[in-house]
């Protein structure tokens, strides 16, 4: 099957654990199709470059997954419909990365910059 990473923002009045609730809501989305969910990261509230829908913060979150087309289509269709939810950002990928995404890495760890001039 296809390997996707998601990254979807939600309103930012929710709480930690509503922001958590949907990760899993959209994972169990997935499984009900044929799908499962490799890899889940939330970021955390972040604040955006601009505002959407008024609002100048967000939950981030980051899945990773292993799953046909007609699951990731309905999973996006169910995160647009859902008031929570934002933005929804669909990448397919060739192959998961090991271990946690950038984000979510130290900045002392990321070794692969180049240097500030």
């Amino acid at each position: 099957m296809p390997l996707y990473e998601h990254v979807f923002i939600s309103r930012q009045d929710l709480s930690n654990a509503q922001a958590e609730s949907l990760i899993e809501h959209f994972g169990t989305v997935l499984a009900d199709n044929g799908g499962k969910v490799i890899d889940s990261e939330y970021w955390g509230v972040k604040t955006m470059a601009y505002k959407i829908n008024k609002n100048r913060k967000g939950h981030y979150a980051f899945l990773k997954t292993d799953a046909p087309a007609p699951a990731v289509q309905e999973m996006e269709r169910l995160m647009r419909l859902h008031d929570d939810v934002m933005r929804v950002l669909t990448i397919k990928v060739d192959d998961h990365k090991e271990g946690p995404s950038i984000q979510m890495q130290k900045r002392d760890e990321r070794d692969n910059r180049r240097e500030r001039r």
